[in-house]
């Protein structure tokens, strides 16, 4: 996908800040246009992964299915809008006809916007980016990733922790690779006191991506009765679900009685 004028604009500045005054201004922009374009996005769940991860990789199909799972029950699905375990959420999001909305951040390197944002924002700004990944999802997913992945994950319960943030889902995808981290919180941070056992609930760690999905609609379900805010995003989630749905039961209609007329052609005899 070609990089667009926006985004190599963005990329020219990163090292041409004209001192701390103007970059306030520059800080106020994006959170202005993110805002502006996020607005009226609806129920989102955001998913977050490594930028190096292979389609060819077992994750890659986990992040699909994930958001695929997300979108039939009507959320759309944000994501950092670059390659690997990002692009997976965007794909599974467009393959099942939920909305794809792209975060990118201008790195000098690894980061391409993939080719399946239905909304593409750019970023200068780790933070500004942050904010609109938190301020728009209802949960995280949290596929295996490098320190930018962890950063966002131990960010989030940070927030949650300090009561900084609201208490939301936040799944782990992949038990074998997030396990042996979970183990060391348990026998050093808990056991040392750094953290409250309690802390452990913030968090659910699964390989099935119905079951993340099943785990984020209970979640939002049962908060929903404290929170009116999330009763009126689930409401919305099952309108959008229902459009979907509907969609595509007429797209397999379509496609089985295109098939069936190829069918009848071929075994029309010959004269």
């Amino acid at each position: 996908m070609k990089k667009t004028k926006n985004y190599n604009k963005l990329l020219e500045e990163l090292s041409n800040d004209s001192g701390d005054p103007w970059m306030v201004f520059k800080i106020m922009g994006e959170f202005v246009e993110g805002f502006d374009a996020m607005k009226n996005i609806g129920p989102c769940v955001s998913i977050f992964g490594s930028a190096r991860t292979k389609p060819s990789n077992p994750h890659y199909k986990m992040g699909v299915n994930v958001a695929k799972e997300l979108g039939k029950r009507g959320y759309s699905i944000i994501t950092g809008g670059g390659p690997g375990a990002m692009q997976a959420g965007n794909e599974g999001a467009q393959k099942i006809g939920t909305k794809s909305i792209g975060l990118n951040i201008v790195l000098p390197s690894e980061q391409d916007p993939n080719p399946y944002q239905d909304l593409e924002l750019h970023f200068k700004y780790f933070f500004t980016r942050k904010v609109c990944f938190a301020k728009y999802a209802l949960a995280y997913v949290v596929l295996p990733g490098g320190f930018g992945t962890m950063d966002e994950f131990f960010e989030a319960l940070t927030l949650i922790q300090t009561g900084k943030m609201r208490n939301f889902p936040i799944v782990l995808m992949g038990k074998s690779y997030w396990g042996g981290l979970i183990r060391w919180i348990k026998k050093s941070m808990v056991e040392e006191g750094t953290i409250s056992p309690g802390d452990l609930d913030l968090f659910y760690m699964t390989d099935d991506p119905a079951e993340a999905a099943e785990v984020i609609q209970r979640a939002l379900e049962e908060g929903s009765h404290a929170r009116p805010e999330w009763k009126l995003q689930i409401a919305r989630a099952r309108r959008q679900a229902s459009r979907l749905n509907a969609e595509n039961r007429i797209e397999q209609r379509k496609a089985k009685k295109k098939s069936s007329k190829k069918k009848a052609t071929k075994k029309k005899p010959k004269n």
